[in-house]
């Protein structure tokens, strides 16, 4: 670490993402691909969308996508889109964003809190299938932080169970699982475009992934108002639509996501080198059968909330995704969860910090990140 050291020894700006830069970068592509949607004056469900629609798909190794207007959209449309309403259960890890549960909720259905494995984060297929009932109607694995869910166990919990598998892969579009890119692994797969998402545009957008020709019809449908003809409608649905502005910027940037994701790896990599001999900080485990892409780097510390003080203190930022697991809020108080009902889930919200990654990233940057968290665990033991 030493030949590293040397290079930070003056204040280096720090960010926890740098979206300038990568607009910088692709600045001239992007205005081009603006203009000629002003151009064109089709601004909704244009032929930007449509072709975006077919690239993300066999990005994804699927053969249809559906754009629609968020990731949490993409979820509840693909969840309706199935059948799951009222009273149905559905199975969904407590450690993650509170759109994975309440999509679920907003359809009727019960989201069911599932713990997950404490090295990549994701539902622990070992604790499905004893939170099966005869209401149980799909499982939602999260691809949390760019990781890929051990898919084999939970597609084969799903199919003894006749369960639908939906991929929430709003942090993980690129990754690679035994060679199958995730989103193509389950039934559907579901994708956000947020500004902050490794292929993220510049405002909500999201998308479904499938290779059923039945649920893409009707996903278009539930996201124009439950429409398949113009101001004709047959079922209640959404106003969910990907406009040809967010398609046109997504379209240049899924030409650079496999370079960027590469970029990732790389500022992960540097990372595990320089934080391989920290005490008390854990890096992230990388499955044997998993290439991730690391939306996010997030190691394990401990006493880290005053390790992140101390951090903010020198100007090194850092996020925790999440500190409150989804089955303790609030909004699901009456589903009777305490805690200590799901350990793993309840300990990694103590103790999980992500750290500043993107492509564009010095590697100057993240020495200056490690150095400082070294730092910081050092001083907060």
């Amino acid at each position: 670490m030493a030949s590293v050291q040397s290079t930070v020894s003056q204040p280096i700006a720090i960010s926890m993402l740098d979206l300038r830069a990568q607009y910088h970068a692709i600045r001239d592509e992007i205005k081009c691909a603006i203009d000629d949607v002003l151009e064109s004056q089709h601004f909704i469900l244009g032929p930007q969308v449509a072709a975006l629609e077919d690239e993300v798909a066999g990005y994804c190794g699927r053969q249809f996508g559906v754009g629609v207007g968020s990731g949490t959209d993409a979820l509840t449309l693909a969840l309706s889109a199935c059948g799951i309403g009222h009273g149905d259960e559905v199975l969904v890890p407590s450690f993650t964003f509170i759109a994975t549960a309440d999509c679920v909720s907003q359809l009727g259905a019960v989201p069911v809190f599932v713990d997950i494995q404490p090295d990549i984060y994701c539902i622990d297929p070992s604790q499905i299938e004893a939170k099966i009932t005869q209401r149980t109607k799909a499982i939602i694995p999260v691809h949390l932080y760019g990781h890929t869910a051990e898919m084999d166990s939970i597609l084969a919990i799903a199919r003894r169970n006749n369960l639908l598998v939906v991929e929430d892969n709003a942090q993980a579009i690129g990754a690679n699982y035994k060679g199958k890119r995730s989103g193509s692994l389950g039934d559907i797969g579901c994708l956000s475009f947020f500004p902050s998402k490794n292929l993220g545009g510049y405002g909500d957008g999201g998308m479904v992934v499938t290779d059923s020709p039945e649920i893409a019809a009707r996903l278009r449908s539930l996201r124009a108002h439950g429409a398949r003809e113009k101001y004709f409608s047959a079922e209640q649905g959404w106003n969910s639509r990907l406009d040809e502005i967010q398609a046109a910027v997504l379209r240049v940037k899924l030409r650079h996501l496999e370079n960027w994701a590469e970029a990732r790896r790389g500022r992960a990599a540097l990372y595990n080198t320089l934080l391989s001999d920290v005490e008390g900080v854990v890096t992230p485990y990388q499955s044997s059968y998993c290439t991730p892409v690391y939306h996010q780097y997030t190691v394990r510390v401990k006493r880290r909330d005053s390790v992140r003080k101390i951090m903010r203190e020198h100007q090194v930022p850092t996020m925790v995704y999440y500190p409150h697991p989804l089955h303790l809020q609030p909004i699901y108080r009456t589903l009777g969860y305490k805690t200590g009902d799901l350990r793993e889930t309840e300990r990694a919200c103590e103790e999980v910090l992500s750290l500043p990654i993107y492509p564009e990233m010095s590697d100057d940057q993240v020495a200056r990140v490690a150095e400082t968290l070294k730092s910081a665990a050092e001083e907060a033991r």
